[in-house]
């Protein structure tokens, strides 16, 4: 007999399931992982929750079946709890179940500064601050290239990038489309305009390796696993699109697997592979250790023409699909499989 575990899904895509619409999530590799691991994943919602039981879905006989149990002991949490009814309701489900990965959006100025704290993981930080106008002003005048971004947005929402020209004036990048050159005043003023009110931060851009003539970064999924250590599952490149500034999926980025581009860069790609898993699983198991219930995160990661490691972003809620996009199915499902063996370690040790 199977054990449960209970996997917590936006509205929208539990909602989807019934009409096989589910998005980015590819609830056929839970189901399998499952069934490979004496497990049996059920489908929730925050908003089907009720005392100690919720309304959610099993997979059996071939189908989605629609049922009201009792919360499961444990939790793999795959929504994200933005407004204080959701968030209510999160903290209402860890009193009966152990939630992991319960909170998996972290203002990204915070998690920078938790890891400044470690002095071995520094070298590996672009120098980052809070947004102000004055420190807008000294950054401008410190560093060559900038990008100034919200603390709390995802897939390259609201990003700003800004550098500076041998010729005098500044190329500011805005969604997409060429640069526009514009004077440190102007830029001063257009940046202010755009943040406002909101939390942002400015961060040294980091001269990013390219392919192609187009920058790249990394996207690395650190998991836990059936031990209950952090494991890398795996490392996929992502490239910028043409008159992008960004290198987000979501926004035109190109996946290509990491050893096609280190090749093109002239690295030697066992070397910098282990180096970046590495750097990798010490950012991890600090952000353990800090953050216990975290559990499964993407790391976005940049490497500079000559090879040094920077750490772009920490991001709570792996959007995993990019493997899935290079046809790497075996580490696509791995992404899946490792979180319901981390659950199970979870129930191995609750009894």
């Amino acid at each position: 007999m199977r054990t449960t575990v209970g996997v917590l899904l936006d509205l929208k895509t539990y909602l989807g399931i019934s009409k096989g619409r589910t998005g980015t999530e590819r609830l056929a590799l839970y189901n399998i992982a499952g069934e490979n691991h004496g497990l049996r994943p059920f489908y929730m919602s925050l908003h089907h929750l009720r005392g100690k039981t919720a309304l959610g879905y099993y997979y059996e006989n071939n189908a989605y079946k629609l049922v009201r149990r009792s919360i499961p002991k444990v939790t793999h949490n795959r929504a994200i709890a933005l407004s204080p009814f959701l968030r209510k309701k999160l903290k209402e489900l860890s009193k009966s179940s152990i939630v992991f990965n319960e909170q998996n959006r972290y203002d990204k100025l915070h998690i920078h500064q938790l890891l400044y704290a470690n002095h071995s993981l520094r070298t590996y930080l672009p120098e980052s601050t809070k947004y102000s106008r004055e420190q807008l002003k000294t950054a401008l005048k410190k560093y060559s290239s900038l990008f100034i971004k919200p603390t709390s947005s995802s897939v390259g929402d609201g990003i700003i990038k800004i550098s500076k020209q041998e010729g005098g004036g500044w190329n500011l990048y805005w969604m997409k489309g060429k640069p526009k050159l514009v004077t440190y005043k102007e830029a001063v003023s257009f940046i202010a305009k755009k943040v406002g009110k909101r939390n942002y931060m400015i961060q040294e851009a980091i001269p990013l390796a390219t392919y192609n003539g187009q920058p790249y970064d990394l996207r690395i999924s650190v998991q836990r696993g059936g031990s209950g250590q952090w494991q890398v599952t795996g490392m996929i490149g992502k490239v910028a699109a043409l008159g992008r500034h960004v290198t987000n999926v979501a926004k035109g980025g190109k996946v290509k697997r990491v050893e096609e581009l280190f090749d093109s860069s002239g690295f030697y790609s066992p070397l910098i592979k282990h180096e970046l898993q590495q750097v990798s699983l010490s950012i991890a198991q600090y952000i353990g250790i800090k953050l216990p219930q975290m559990a499964d995160i993407g790391l976005d990661v940049g490497v500079d023409a000559y090879g040094n490691i920077k750490l772009i972003e920490v991001n709570g809620r792996d959007q995993r699909y990019t493997f899935k996009k290079a046809d790497l199915e075996t580490t696509f499902y791995h992404t899946y499989e490792t979180p319901l063996r981390y659950a199970k370690f979870l129930l191995n040790q609750s009894t």
